[in-house]
């Protein structure tokens, strides 16, 4: 296993979340507005303390966890970057080294990795490129090939397609798919169609609780959603089909 949770719960947002998540495939945690996904992936990334219960990762409390050496194994995408300054791309791709950094210069691995992470991510194109002038979807896989820069072991992005139009929200999936064959991927999404087509397992939340957790086609079952989001949907093709 890598995460492990058991009646995991925060001061506001989460209460008695219990599961397991695999070293590797691709996890989604859907929800409304307000059921407590961000805060579950913050506390999955160490950046929401103190939390109450047990959330272990690699068998180590994830409080007891040394940042740097945390770092070198999870890595988190946040819905968007700001940067004021003059960075270039590939300079924005670089800093998801921070936590091998020994001195002022870049090595070789840092190197290797990151043109690695840009290839990845067809970014390499515009490495040269000041960040503030990428559009939306250009900056999202710049952070995209960040964190994969750091070579981690698991990956969790809140909201990774939210500046995407559909080409690219489908393009992003993929290739979160095809990582997740190597190492854990956990994605909050609000696309349910996403989650059951890409997904290996979603995890449903609903006011601060898991409402339901399994292979995509038993988490998004019709009448989960129509509980959860209240809303009706029926399965056809594969696909999620909403009433109007």
């Amino acid at each position: 296993m890598s995460f492990r949770a058991t009646a995991l719960s925060f001061a506001y947002g989460l209460r008695d979340a219990t599961f397991d998540l695999p070293v590797s495939g691709f996890v989604t945690i859907a929800g409304p507005n307000g059921a407590g996904k961000s805060t579950l992936l913050g506390i999955l990334a160490g950046l929401r303390h103190p939390y109450f219960g047990e959330c272990q990762y690699r068998g180590i409390e994830i409080r007891r966890w040394r940042r740097r050496d945390f770092a070198r194994q999870v890595a988190f995408l946040p819905q968007s970057m700001k940067l004021e300054f003059p960075f270039t791309a590939e300079q924005v791709v670089f800093m998801g080294r921070a936590p091998y950094a020994d001195g002022w210069f870049e090595s070789q691995q840092d190197h290797d990795a990151v043109a690695r992470a840009m290839t990845t991510t067809d970014t390499t194109a515009f490495a040269a490129r000041d960040f503030r002038s990428l559009s939306g979807g250009e900056k999202q896989r710049i952070i995209l090939a960040s964190a994969l820069a750091q070579e981690p072991e698991t990956l969790l992005l809140d909201e990774p397609t939210t500046f995407l139009d559909l080409k690219h929200q489908l393009a992003m999936y993929k290739l979160l798919s095809a990582l997740a064959k190597k190492m854990l991927i956990v994605a909050v999404t609000h696309d349910l169609n996403l989650a059951l087509r890409f997904s290996d397992r979603v995890i449903v939340m609903e006011d601060g609780r898991i409402a339901a957790q399994g292979p995509p086609g038993e988490a998004l079952a019709p009448n989960v959603i129509d509980r959860v989001f209240g809303v009706h949907a029926e399965l056809r093709d594969g696909w999620l089909v909403y009433d109007a």
